[in-house]
């Protein structure tokens, strides 16, 4: 059944994939004429297609330089990431980022497919970053130059212990906050939010995301990336790659919530830093990829599927997310409410299930006494029929088809 199954199941999805998909083609409209610019906007669409997405909630200025920022960051994550780079040239190059992004003519091949095409052609990302405001140039080259620095450390050394586990998710991930909360201070619309914050916003999506990808690293080609802290996995089994393996897989799923529960020390973080957004547009941009963090560790937790394939939410539901996120009670509701739905999925016979246990009524605490959870529609959880009556399913797509042809036509003043 696929796609149809699962809106058959989910009929809500029907109008957030339409919006979902006008929105991607008017993104797809609003690429800049100039080469380098239209360079870097198209690379954005291939190389990561929802932040494309997200980062349309943001004004021209700010979204600019967002932009150049992520495509820095992302060009030294693919050095970072090339296993086939000898240690002793990817040092070097890691090292020296920071400097090749005022370099109109630098480029280094590696990566494969879009990530190859960034880096053979980085000189638009260069040109396009020279354009910035100084002030944005300033925070973008400090980020790289430290994350630079960070990648370098942890080529010539394992994350052993959870200390290096959060130290390399600062270096990747927690830095990025670092430097988006300083460009949002740049752009004269926020304060400078806490250190502390920001990099709680980096790791707590950083850590979901080497959670989700684990049998994609464990198999990369010719070398595995192992991101997994030796101090949580070694009480499970006694090499990382073990957990791919049937034969262990209630060991694994018990490493992986505990990997999980790790990762949730960062809830309260990532909502007092949301708390303290002014502007509607940024607040957006950070808000959505925080409730999707959530989201994913609920589907993550307790699933074996981890060590099989890839786990993440329904296309449907991230449309949702998308859609109804806009003010903070729509944060605090999804974050409850994937929180609760995590909370169902914990065994109490789970080595780490109390502490799991009291990270989500912590965060379920912080969310209730806000006040704001009557103040929006869950749309997370809910019970619904596994299939519905096909009427009410092509009554809902012809609606929706309606709306997206009005949306669609309606004049521009």
């Amino acid at each position: 059944m696929g796609t149809l199954g699962a809106i058959l199941k989910h009929p809500v999805d029907i109008y957030p994939l339409l919006k979902l998909r006008m929105v991607a083609k008017h993104a797809e409209k609003q690429i800049p004429p100039e080469p380098h610019w239209a360079f870097c906007y198209s690379m954005l669409h291939r190389v990561s297609r929802s932040f494309a997405l997200v980062i349309q909630q943001l004004g021209t200025e700010l979204r600019n330089a967002v932009c150049i920022f992520y495509l820095v960051l992302r060009a030294l994550d693919t050095v970072e990431d090339d296993t086939s780079i000898p240690t002793d040239v990817k040092v070097p190059i890691l090292l020296a980022f920071h400097r090749h992004i005022y370099d109109r003519d630098w480029h280094f091949s590696c990566g494969t497919k879009d990530y190859k095409v960034l880096m053979d052609q980085f000189h638009n990302v260069s040109t396009a970053f020279l354009e910035l405001g100084e002030g944005y140039q300033e925070a973008i080259e400090d980020i790289t130059k430290k994350m630079g620095a960070g990648m370098a450390k942890f080529i010539l050394k394992e994350v052993e212990s959870i200390d290096d586990y959060d130290e390399y998710c600062h270096y990747v991930a927690g830095l990025v906050g670092l430097g988006l909360s300083k460009l949002f201070h740049a752009s004269g619309l926020e304060d400078l939010a806490p250190d502390s914050l920001s990099n709680s916003m980096g790791l707590f999506l950083q850590k979901t995301n080497i959670i989700r990808d684990y049998l994609e690293d464990i198999n990369e080609i010719p070398k595995s990336r192992m991101f997994w802290p030796r101090e949580i996995w070694s009480k499970y089994v006694n090499k990382l790659e073990d957990l791919k393996y049937e034969e262990n897989s209630v060991k694994a799923v018990q490493c992986l919530n505990d990997m999980v529960t790790n990762a949730l020390i960062h809830m309260d973080d990532t909502l007092k830093y949301l708390s303290e957004l002014r502007d509607p547009a940024i607040f957006r941009f950070c808000a959505i990829p925080q409730i999707m963090a959530i989201g994913t560790l609920a589907m993550c937790y307790n699933n074996v599927d981890v060590f099989r394939g890839v786990v993440k939410m329904r296309r449907g539901l991230t449309a949702q997310v998308i859609h109804q996120t806009k003010t903070m009670a729509d944060v605090y509701g999804a974050f409850f409410d994937f929180s609760c739905m995590l909370k169902s999925k914990v065994d109490n016979s789970d080595p780490n299930a109390v502490k799991t246990l009291s990270r989500l009524e912590a965060a379920q605490k912080s969310c209730r006494e806000s006040g704001a959870l009557n103040k929006r529609k869950s749309y997370i959880i809910r019970n619904e029929p596994i299939y519905i009556p096909v009427l009410i399913v092509l009554f809902f797509i012809l609606l929706s088809i309606i709306f997206a042809y009005l949306s669609a036509n309606r004049p521009s003043y």
